[in-house]
């Protein structure tokens, strides 16, 4: 991935819901003007969300979500639309694709209430106009019976895509609410030094995606750029010839990066940067302190946004459940979980430890948030939990004064 292209997980994500065979798969190739979406007449052809980050002009650079139909059947059925409905955890908006031969509405009854339980915007397009001649009267009653605005498309025939995309276009988050990841900490003209220890399991010669990302913020913010290791990171600030506004460091190596950092420098991590951008921080650490109350036999469920070759000394699956040993001195049992499913039976876990969220959108992390908050489960990520059992979660949390211990 180069600095230019947008990750996937800034990217507005566009989930299109409705019954098997509905033409969800042809709406999404209509839309893109691609044929990146299998289209069969076999019911059931979409059996897991399929996400594909993609630009549609002249809406932008998205990530298009097609999902298995609202009324799969048997056992099988039931969990794939389980994993449709779970989509809605991270969709910035949902189409809700229905055709004109249904006898009732009830799938997209149940739908648009879990829609609308989650605020989100919603378009609903009838499709498959182009097979009968009375699609207006059509489009009537179902808006009648559904209670939203119904856009009239053929798939096939490629009408009514237009309007499809001026209704996105309206229901686009407004450009204000993104904000940026570190800009409005630094300035024009500061030095910004990055400690970018070379993760084995990211891909031979690449930068991993959080790092990449706070360069490119940084240089949109007019500061400058400085990258090193972390053993060559005293010798970069003894040669810099002006002190650094700020030191960005992988949170695996905060023990070493805090000694050879002075304290008039400010110092944070990728992990603990991204858990603001994306996450409520203050709820983070305050998670942290379960560390302080955990006994023998409590279960920690560590979950990982994406799935990665595990290294020998992983992070999530080993330095994390050493550190906490280390610090806790208790017996406890770690449960794991990666990739976009979060478990539904959080009740279990006295605390949940998150990575940074990097591949996750905004909206995904905060439900995972959310989620724990519901169930009164503490919930930390991986930068909060390092600094925190390292002693140095109150200096690396200065240059966000309005987050308080």
């Amino acid at each position: 991935m180069s600095l230019n292209q947008t990750p996937r997980g800034d990217r507005v994500h566009i989930s299109l819901f409705g019954r098997r065979n509905a033409g969800k798969s042809s709406l999404i190739n209509a839309l893109t003007g691609q044929n990146i979406a299998l289209v069969s007449d076999v019911l059931g052809t979409t059996t897991d969300p399929v996400y594909k980050a993609m630009e549609i002009l002249p809406i932008g650079p998205v990530v298009i979500i097609d999902t298995a139909g609202l009324d799969d059947v048997g056992e099988l059925g039931q969990l794939r639309i389980q994993k449709t409905f779970e989509v809605l955890n991270k969709t910035d908006i949902a189409i809700v694709v229905v055709e004109n031969s249904y006898a009732g509405y009830d799938f997209e009854k149940d739908l648009l209430r879990r829609i609308a339980e989650k605020k989100l915007p919603v378009i609903v397009v009838l499709n498959k106009i182009d097979q009968y001649e009375t699609e207006a009267l059509k489009a009537s009653v179902i808006e009648k019976e559904l209670g939203h605005k119904v856009i009239p498309v053929s798939a096939a025939a490629k009408t009514g895509i237009d309007e499809i995309k001026r209704a996105l276009i309206k229901q686009l988050p407004e450009e204000e609410d993104k904000f940026s990841i570190i800009g409005d900490v630094i300035g024009p003209g500061d030095f910004v030094v990055l400690v970018t220890p070379i993760d084995k399991a990211a891909p031979k010669g690449r930068l991993i995606l959080p790092q990449q990302q706070v360069i490119r913020d940084i240089l949109e913010s007019d500061a400058i750029s400085i990258v090193t290791k972390e053993f060559e990171l005293r010798e970069t600030l003894e040669n810099l010839g002006k002190k650094p506004k700020l030191v960005i460091t992988d949170s695996q190596v905060f023990s070493k990066v805090s000694a050879d950092t002075p304290d008039d420098i400010m110092l944070t991590s990728f992990s603990i940067i991204f858990a603001r951008h994306k996450g409520e921080l203050a709820e983070l650490v305050h998670g942290a302190r379960t560390l302080d109350t955990l006994v023998d036999g409590d279960k920690i469920l560590i979950a990982e946004g994406c799935t990665h070759h595990r290294q020998a000394d992983d992070i999530g699956t080993v330095k994390i459940p050493r550190w906490i040993r280390q610090y806790t001195g208790k017996q406890l049992i770690f449960e794991h979980s990666a990739g976009f499913s979060y478990p539904a039976n959080l009740d279990e876990y006295k605390l949940i430890v998150h990575c940074g969220g990097c591949m996750l959108n905004k909206k995904e992390m905060q439900y995972r948030i959310l989620a724990a908050k519901g169930k009164t489960i503490p919930i930390v990520n991986y930068g909060v939990l390092i600094a925190y059992v390292q002693g140095i979660l109150p200096r690396v949390l200065q240059p966000f004064p309005e987050i308080t211990l």
